[in-house]
């Protein structure tokens, strides 16, 4: 059986090769062709963390996978990771065990980092030049190389943070590649972004339906659990095309959720990225349009992952 740690999945993955993946399974999902049974959540209200198991099959595939993913944000105040985890890969013939990656949450870091990139390269304006990422986790790090990876062209990177001294941290961390910006006014940087990214675990909103201008596109990845929320309902509710990873998730938690609940989004206005994928027309009409992706995170990307590092390790 592969065993293989967080230093060396890592050095297997280059983010631009590992985004056909992601989008694939994107597409597969929203085509029915993944098994994708409910999310497991575990709550420890008394650490404000939570533990994540998603698991699942995509057709075809050799593996299924299972994947287990903690967020213990109090960790980093003692210096250990706040997020930890494994993904275990079994024979979808034969059910054997394949693969154990302790990839620390590593993969789905990268995975959520590129489905977010991969959703703003889709529903962001073509001329699309200035990024704002909201958080400065190691999320809200993955979602800046993953923009930059895909979409090259993005010339400013402003990022904000509640703690100007994590945003210091994170700004040095992503240094020497990548030129990022300490926007220290969320509101003033919000109005001028062309794409926001938020990723943070915040349990109320923190991007204003004010704020945001027509043509600005939205990218959510923090509100994968229920209770947490990044953007006002009333945002979400008037934006001119709402997308979401998997519509079933959705409705359960994120973005949309909150907004479905109080009565003000109905379900049918919700269209998931796989369709927009393949077929562009449903998203983005003009510049002028205010886009939102609510993105959860599916088990069909841990898939796509877990089958992009078995394919590297057989390359080797």
């Amino acid at each position: 059986m592969i065993r293989l740690g967080r230093s060396e999945i890592e050095a297997l993955i280059d983010l631009p090769d590992a985004a056909p993946a992601i989008e694939a399974a994107y597409v597969a999902a929203s085509e029915g062709r993944v098994n994708l049974p409910p999310v497991g959540h575990i709550t420890f209200p008394e650490a404000s963390a939570d533990c994540h198991i998603k698991y699942g099959h995509m057709q075809g595939e050799a593996h299924f996978v299972i994947k287990v993913a903690t967020g213990f944000p109090e960790n980093a105040k003692t210096g250990i990771p706040t997020g930890n985890g494994l993904v275990l890969v079994m024979s979808a013939q034969t059910g054997e065990a394949k693969a154990i990656f302790h990839d620390e949450m590593l993969l789905t870091d990268i995975r959520t980092g590129l489905g977010g990139a991969i959703a703003s390269r889709s529903l962001g304006r073509k001329n699309a030049t200035r990024l704002l990422v909201v958080g400065t986790g190691p999320q809200a790090q993955w979602q800046i190389r993953s923009h930059a990876a895909l979409m090259p062209h993005l010339s400013h990177i402003g990022l904000w943070g509640r703690n100007p001294d994590r945003v210091g941290e994170a700004i040095d961390a992503l240094a020497p590649d990548h030129l990022v910006h300490h926007e220290p006014n969320l509101e003033q940087a919000a109005c001028v972004a062309d794409i926001i990214v938020t990723a943070t675990g915040a349990t109320h909103p923190l991007i204003r339906s004010g704020w945001v201008i027509p043509g600005t596109h939205i990218t959510a990845v923090g509100a994968d659990a229920p209770g947490k929320q990044e953007l006002d309902v009333d945002l979400v509710a008037s934006a001119d095309l709402v997308t979401v990873d998997l519509v079933s998730q959705c409705v359960d938690h994120g973005e949309t959720a909150h907004a479905i609940g109080q009565g003000k989004l109905p379900v049918d206005r919700l269209v998931e990225l796989g369709t927009i994928l393949s077929d562009p027309p449903q998203g983005r009409r003009d510049d002028h349009q205010i886009t939102i992706a609510d993105l959860t995170g599916i088990a069909a990307q841990d898939i796509a992952m877990a089958n992009t590092v078995m394919k590297a390790t057989a390359r080797r």
